[in-house]
Parts: C-alpha cells; sequence; structure tokens
C-alpha cells in the first residue's frame, strides 16, 4: 500500500516528510510517495514575514491538495499552522517534539560554540545587529537587548547561516530543532532558556495532517503518534485560538511536562518589546485543550488584547 505525502520542498520540511514516512513504513508497512508542494510563503521567501505573513502562509497550497485528494496526508512543522484549521481536516498525529527553544548563532569565523547564554549577552552591545524572521522573538528579545538592531532575516535554514556568514547580520536566532535536525546543531552559540524566550507555539513538533473522512489513513498516523506532544500541542494552539492570533504575531506559549502533568506558560508582547503580559498555569495531559483556553483567558485579562491589536491581530476589530 502506497500513500500520497504533501510536504514543502526545504531541506527541513523534505526531513520531516521523510521521517514521517519511515516511522509509517516502520510500524504499518504503508509506504508514501512524497509530493512536493510549493507554498505562497517559498514564493515569497525574501519578503519579511510581517509584511507578507498570513495564517496560512506555508500550509495553503498543501491543505488545498488535502481538500482536493490531491494527496492523502500532510506533514507540516506544526508552528506554522493556523490555529483554525480548514473544515473538514485536522491534526491526526505528532512525532515526538524536539527540543523546543531558540538557539543563537555567531558566525561561523567566531567559532563561539558551547557557551551559556549569560556569556552569550556579553557579546551584545549597542548596534548589534541580531536577525531572526520571528515577531515573536524579535519583541521578547528587544527587552532583553533594547540597545541592539533587530532585522528580517528570510529563507531556508542554510540560506539563513549563509547570510549570517556573509556579514548580513551580527548573530541570528533561529529554532534548535531546525539546526539539529538538519545536523548543523555545531552551530548553535548557546541556547535561549524557554523562561527567557517563551517559544512559539507548536515548535519543534512535527503535525500530520489528514481529511477527518479519511478514517483509514487517520488510524495508520494515530499508531505514530506520540500523546505527550499531542497533550503540549492542543494545549499551546488552544491558548493561541483563545487569543485569535495567529504564527506571526508576538505569541510566545510553552507546555512543558513535568511529573507527568502540564505546566504551561503563556506570553503576549508589545511588537517593540516594551511591554507584555505573561501568566503561567498547570494541570493535566487529559485536559489539555481546557489549559490553554484557561490561560488565554488569563492573558486577555492582564492586558493581551491591546498588544495583539497593536500587533494587527484580529483583536483589533473586536471592542475593548
Amino acid at each position: 500500500m502506497t500513500v500520497r505525502l504533501g510536504t514543502r520542498g526545504s531541506a527541513l520540511a523534505l526531513y520531516q516528510a521523510r521521517t514521517v514516512a519511515a516511522l509509517l513504513r516502520e510500524r504499518t508497512g504503508v509506504e508514501c510517495e512524497i509530493v512536493v508542494i510549493k507554498t505562497s510563503g517559498d514564493r515569497l521567501s525574501e519578503a519579511p514575514l510581517s509584511e507578507v505573513g498570513g495564517k496560512r502562509l506555508f500550509v495553503k497550497e498543501i491543505e488545498d491538495a488535502l481538500l482536493t485528494d490531491t494527496v492523502d496526508l500532510a506533514v507540516h512543522s506544526s508552528k506554522d499552522m493556523p490555529a483554525e484549521l480548514p473544515s473538514g481536516l485536522a491534526i491526526a498525529g505528532v512525532l515526538e517534539r524536539a527540543d523546543p527553544r531558540d538557539a543563537i548563532i555567531l558566525p561561523a569565523a567566531r567559532g563561539a560554540t558551547g557557551m551559556s547564554f549569560e556569556q552569550l549577552t556579553g557579546v551584545v552591545s549597542a548596534g548589534t545587529r541580531i536577525g531572526t524572521s520571528s515577531v515573536r522573538r524579535s519583541a521578547q528579545l528587544r527587552s532583553l537587548f533594547p540597545a541592539a538592531d533587530f532585522a528580517p532575516i528570510r529563507g531556508n535554514v542554510d540560506t539563513r547561516l549563509r547570510k549570517l556568514d556573509e556579514g548580513q547580520c551580527d548573530l541570528l536566532v533561529m529554532a534548535a530543532a531546525g539546526l539539529t535536525r538538519l545536523d548543523y546543531g555545531a552551530r548553535i552559540s548557546a541556547f535561549v532558556p524557554t523562561d527567557i524566550c517563551v517559544p512559539a507555539p507548536g515548535q519543534g513538533i512535527i503535525a500530520v495532517e489528514t481529511r477527518v473522512d479519511d478514517h483509514r489513513i487517520a488510524t495508520l498516523v494515530a499508531r505514530i503518534s506520540h500523546a505527550p506532544t499531542r497533550a503540549q500541542l492542543d494545549a499551546e494552539r488552544a491558548l493561541v485560538r483563545g487569543l485569535g492570533g495567529g504564527c506571526q504575531m508576538p505569541i510566545g506559549a510553552y507546555a512543558d511536562i513535568r511529573q507527568g502533568a502540564l505546566a504551561m506558560t503563556g506570553i503576549v508582547s508589545s511588537v517593540d518589546g516594551a511591554r507584555a503580559v505573561r501568566a503561567n498555569v498547570d494541570g493535566s495531559l487529559d485536559a489539555a485543550e481546557e489549559l490553554g483556553a484557561d490561560l488565554a483567558r488569563r492573558l486577555l485579562d492582564l492586558g493581551a488584547a491591546p498588544l495583539l491589536a497593536e500587533a494587527g491581530g484580529p483583536l483589533s476589530s473586536r471592542p475593548q
């Protein structure tokens, strides 16, 4: 039996797709035909995400292929997925979460690796150019590095590393998971603790999306899914839904697993990093979505809505 697996064509996306395909082969005997689909995010690879970002920028064409039965399942970086999926689609399973932290990379010529975050802060001074494609990262890190300059930097993992080494920025901030998956872990100068820069919802999680009425494929995907990671993702996505935000908003959410329960942190920042609201909740893995929704309500009570409105989120059209 062969199924059609839709994915983007970047090196990281293909790694993720091949990982899912290998697990399906190992655990179900199913073979995957990998179908590469170019998305809007790929076509606009040099434009700043803050200018072109939509909730489905990196997934729309792939989800459209699912809905038209061009592919049977799709593999995504879960942090690229909108909080509300198109009618008829669902996340059927997730792989075990990789490192959720952000990582800081210095140019290869400096050869600086294995530093603590505290050591690395010593190299950031007035005018240091920090490259990141993420509104969330720049918003949270601006409060730590107010004298630094933040510059948008786009492209695949290897493209961004090349731009760093060419001097287009002085240091780079990226997801640790993507670097390690592509064997660039040795380039990481320091990891950013999750309590200093709260990760993007779903960061480090590979998600498999299917049609809700395709029970055969959903059953196969369920056999490779990691239940604790699914609880983390459900909680983090519920928080985003509760806030009405998207993947290009200054929202951080991380549901850590501690002693068999979820310890969840959420943050909403102003784009300039000058203001932020933050809250924490704890709860059962079995009530993950309720936990995320509760945390969203707490953040709204603390004043998250105006911050999201300023950032251009859906809440801007709601009465405050």
